[in-house]
């Protein structure tokens, strides 16, 4: 995205931060934020550095308010340090962070719904291209990272990108943060490589099923991602080898379905947060998730 960024168009650079958290099973930038916001800072700082941006973004989801009032301290904390504002360590080079909080839409954590609602329209997706790395905010170059994304950058700055590089599988190395919920005996969110089979991360890491009970499926990335059952689970968890058995890493949110679950009855209520958050723009969405859950009922 960095490099994909226009250059030299006489107009600003924006850097945007995601923080819309909102897909179902997914808690790993809530826990960032909340927890350490000054590395997520510092990533925004070296990102809007590297692209030349002097305006940045962080668009929180409208249901994280805790979060909210601890990223307005920081950001207020950054900028008394000399952190943030103009001429910051002593260069030209001028940082501005503004904490922009949603009002609670599933769509707005879409980019370009995003960009939308942070000028004051409704949050609907736009066509692409223009991408907004070309046409953003207020129409102009943008680069859009989400809160993990940008809180590694300090780390692979100071480690160096051979240290980043030799953690996981080459094809999609790094660590990587594991939300897991369900019906697992330690539920939370783990740092770990990409790549690790998700039978270690469910079995070894999180516990495995409760006492009694035998796991029947399992969501790889947030509700949006098929189901994979049972004995698909040595499958490791990087972008490739689940595109491959057609499912997806997406926010690697992991929610873990024993055999005291209905599989139809799961499936419905996934359909019904879809359907009510659903932005109305375009007919298969908007009426298909209406009649998938007529279906499913």
């Amino acid at each position: 995205k960095w490099g994909f960024v226009a250059r030299d168009t006489g107009k600003p650079v924006y850097l945007l931060c995601n923080a819309d958290e909102s897909e179902p099973g997914t808690f790993k930038d809530r826990l960032l934020i909340e927890n350490d916001p000054h590395q997520l800072i510092e990533g925004m700082i070296l990102s809007a550095y590297a692209i030349g941006s002097e305006r940045a973004f962080i668009y929180i989801r409208g249901e994280f308010r805790k979060g909210y009032d601890i990223l307005c301290r920081a950001v207020e904390a950054a900028q008394a340090r000399g952190f943030l504002g103009e001429k910051i360590f002593g260069t030209e080079h001028t940082v501005d962070i503004v904490v922009h909080l949603g009002a609670g839409a599933y769509i707005c954590g879409e980019e370009t719904a995003m960009l939308e609602s942070i000028e004051g329209r409704r949050g609907e997706p736009k066509l692409k291209p223009p991408f907004p790395a070309v046409a953003g905010l207020y129409e102009c170059p943008t680069v859009i990272n989400n809160v993990e994304t940008l809180a590694c950058l300090p780390h692979i700055v100071n480690r160096g990108v051979e240290w980043f590089r030799s953690i996981g599988p080459e094809q999609s190395p790094g660590p990587k943060l594991y939300c897991l919920s369900g019906h697992v005996q330690k539920p939370g969110v783990y740092e770990l490589p990409m790549g690790i089979p998700l039978s270690e991360l469910v079995d070894d890491h999180a516990g495995g099923a409760r006492p009694g009970r035998k796991i029947k499926a399992v969501i790889p990335g947030g509700v949006s991602a098929p189901m994979i059952p049972e004995s698909g689970l040595d499958v490791t968890m990087d972008f490739e080898s689940l595109t491959a058995i057609d499912t997806m890493l997406g926010s690697a949110g992991v929610i873990v379905l024993d055999d005291g679950d209905c599989i139809v009855r799961a499936a419905k209520n996934i359909n019904e947060f879809f359907h009510e958050e659903s932005c109305g723009k375009c007919t298969p969405c908007r009426e298909g998730l209406d009649w998938t859950g007529k279906i499913l009922h």
